[in-house]
């Protein structure tokens, strides 16, 4: 029989761990009711916690499921720091997935804008730059002849102007080409044709040789940095199956610009009536005009680039997404309406921008400190900035990429401008040679009470003697007096090159309006000799120091490469960077052996012109890898490095292969050869970029 009081009480447990016994029989009506367990007294506690710290004593909610408070605050702080890690990780993924479709839609928009007048006028406006650098690169050659005896200038002195020049532009492209990726491609564009065009201005009437120098100095600085800014414009408003052979179109007007100095050079230079003379001191020879026309493909790109927009691109990368949009709907309308469909709208209403870094510059309230400290704080930190930028392509995925790449124009620029300093000297020192080999020599001669009415040219005189003769309205070229006596000799209106008296002795002897002074006696004895009204200085002489075979070989090199950039061009998209540059250093590599056949002129010139038209399609390809590897936020600061890096490898070639000039051709033919075979075979290690989207 069941217990009455089993049947009758239900009993449950609550959440607080206490029970609850609801009666069902008679009683309380039915009505629930609660009851604790009963208080236990203190010697009915559990044998478990008899004899425990109070320290050690249990949680009294432990028994019952209930969690310590410690351990609750412990959990709510690692839900916390676990939704941080997760937010941040969202937000990192969400960044670089913003960063990546950037250059993709970058690119599509650049497809719908097209490719016509918008960037054929561009690459116009570029194109002058880009000749005005090809133009300085030959200006010092070309005037150096005349200017060294205009202003006296010494051989270490003329060897000093041409390093300078190198120094200059090497240090203009650093600067300028890690600049204009902080400052704006176009910006940096106008800065540095304005600086070209002022100093190249100002450097046409400097008469002292000091005072030239820092003017082409300042010269170079500016058109130096032409290059990296250039390449960079304008291959951030190409789409990619553009970038190649447009690149390479660009790459005429260097060529063109040799083309324009040559061709002036050898029509104003050689013109000594051409030019005028301000009072005594102030001469303009016709080599000064020259320097000025000059001016004009970088006074033209100049009024171009003024009318061209600033890269849209290198806006996006500044966060400057308004004025981005703006210049991609004008490149869009112009392109489109030029082609009859003016019709077609911009479609694009949104460009994702990537997340920048926080501006680093510093703006200091206009009520702080002066506004000289303010200007000072802004180009500190921009300086820091490009720093900053170039120690980034440093970073391990830019690596090894930046060696190969600065290895192959490391050794492409030796061989090249090493060769182009070896071709005209060379040339120069088998015109030497020829000369020297009919000079006339006279020994032992006695001439007495002779008048000297014709020109003296290519001869030496030993140990003659020279007695009351007259040296009247004559020009004296290239002659030497070695040991002879001049006694009773009378010299009048005596035009002077390359002559000089050696140990000779000069007696009784009178020199009237000649250009003959102390430096052209060397060792010699001076008797009761009378200089009067003497020709001090420097004077030109126009048939002597400009000939036009040096001319014809730099406008024929010019010219020579004209094939090389039309075949670079038409297959720089459809064979690949990677073979157009190891292919054209390796084939040059080949023709530097053609110059141990070179003995004579016309064969040096022939095997010049060769080289260049083979080696001109490396210097393209490195030009359109070198932009397409980096991305766009460090593309001028890198081009910068490797354009200085190739000036500077210009520097060292001009002096090694300089040194040889008339003791062997073996070494500095040997020298690019090995630098060709090297670069090339590196070049094959670069990837490939004709198929990749600018990063």
């Amino acid at each position: 029989m069941d217990d009455p009081y089993h049947n009758n009480v239900n009993q449950q447990m609550t959440e607080g761990g206490q029970y609850t016994y609801t009666q069902g029989g008679g009683g309380q009506d039915g009505y629930p009711y609660q009851t604790d367990y009963p208080q236990q007294d203190e010697d009915a506690a559990s044998d478990a916690t008899e004899g425990a710290d109070d320290d050690d004593q249990m949680y009294e909610g432990e028994y019952q499921g209930i969690p310590h408070p410690d351990e609750i605050k412990e959990a709510r702080r690692a839900a916390r720091l676990e939704a941080k890690r997760k937010a941040r990780l969202t937000a990192q993924q969400q960044q670089e997935e913003e960063e990546e479709s950037l250059p993709e839609q970058y690119e599509s928009i650049m497809e719908d804008c097209g490719h016509g007048r918008f960037q054929w006028t561009l690459f116009f406006v570029l194109g002058l730059a880009l000749m005005a650098d090809g133009v300085d690169g030959f200006v010092v050659g070309f005037v150096l002849p005349s200017a060294e005896k205009d202003m006296c200038i010494s051989n270490a002195d003329k060897g000093l102007l041409g390093l300078l020049v190198y120094v200059s532009m090497m240090v203009g492209a650093l600067v300028w080409g890690g600049l204009c990726d902080k400052m704006g491609r176009r910006k940096c564009l106008i800065y540095v044709l304005t600086i070209d065009l002022v100093f190249s201005f100002l450097s046409c009437f400097a008469q002292g040789y000091g005072f030239f120098l820092f003017l082409r100095f300042c010269s170079g600085f500016g058109i130096g940095g032409s290059i990296p800014i250039v390449y960079t414009y304008f291959t951030e408003f190409l789409q990619m199956d553009k970038r190649g052979e447009h690149l390479s179109w660009l790459c005429m007007f260097w060529m063109l610009g040799g083309l324009y100095a040559s061709f002036t050079a050898w029509g104003i230079i050689p013109h000594y009536g051409w030019g005028f003379a301000i009072g005594t001191q102030f001469q303009i020879h016709s080599w000064r005009l020259f320097m000025f026309v000059c001016l004009f493909p970088a006074l033209a790109a100049l009024i171009g680039v003024v009318f061209m927009p600033e890269s849209p691109r290198f806006l996006l990368e500044n966060a400057r997404h308004d004025e981005a949009w703006m210049i991609l709907r004008q490149v869009h309308d112009t392109n489109w309406k030029a082609k009859g469909e003016p019709e077609r709208v911009f479609t694009v209403t949104h460009i994702k921008t990537p997340q920048t870094q926080e501006d680093e510059f510093i703006e200091i309230q206009s009520d702080t400190g002066t506004a000289f400290q303010r200007w000072t704080v802004r180009k500190m930190t921009m300086l820091q900035q490009v720093m900053a930028n170039v120690m980034s392509l440093s970073a391990p995925e830019l690596r090894l990429q930046g060696l190969f790449l600065v290895i192959v124009w490391f050794c492409m620029a030796f061989s090249y401008h090493g060769l182009g300093v070896w071709f005209p000297d060379m040339i120069k020192y088998m015109q030497y040679e020829e000369y020297e080999s009919k000079v006339k020599v006279f020994h032992r001669e006695r001439v007495e009470r002779f008048h000297f009415n014709f020109s003296l040219v290519n001869q030496v005189h030993r140990e003659g003697e020279y007695i009351h003769d007259k040296f009247a309205n004559i020009e004296i070229k290239s002659v030497k007096f070695e040991d002879s006596l001049f006694e009773n000799c009378y010299f009048e209106d005596v035009k002077s090159t390359n002559t000089f008296f050696e140990n000779c002795t000069i007696k009784n002897t009178v020199f009237y309006n000649t250009d003959l002074w102390q430096e052209k006696f060397k060792n010699c004895q001076m008797e009761n000799t009378t200089f009067l009204h003497p020709k001090k200085g420097c004077h030109l002489n126009f048939q002597e120091e400009n000939d036009i075979v040096i001319y014809l070989v730099s406008f024929l090199g010019s010219l020579a490469v004209l094939p090389g950039n039309i075949i670079s061009a038409l297959f720089m998209d459809k064979i690949g960077r990677i073979r157009i540059i190891g292919g054209s250093m390796l084939a040059s590599s080949a023709c530097t052996f053609l110059l141990l056949l070179s003995f004579s002129q016309g064969a040096v010139i022939c095997w010049q012109c060769l080289f260049y038209a083979v080696s001109v399609a490396a210097w393209n390809g490195l030009e359109v890898i070198s932009v397409e590897l980096y991305p766009s936020s460090k593309r001028g600061t890198a081009f910068g490095i490797l354009n200085g890096l190739c000036k500077f490898a210009a520097i060292v070639a001009s002096f090694i292969f300089a040194a040889f000039i008339g003791i062997t051709k073996i070494i500095p033919i040997f020298l690019a050869f090995a630098a060709l075979v090297c670069g090339g075979l590196v070049a094959l290690k670069l990837p490939e970029t004709r198929e990749r989207i600018l990063s």
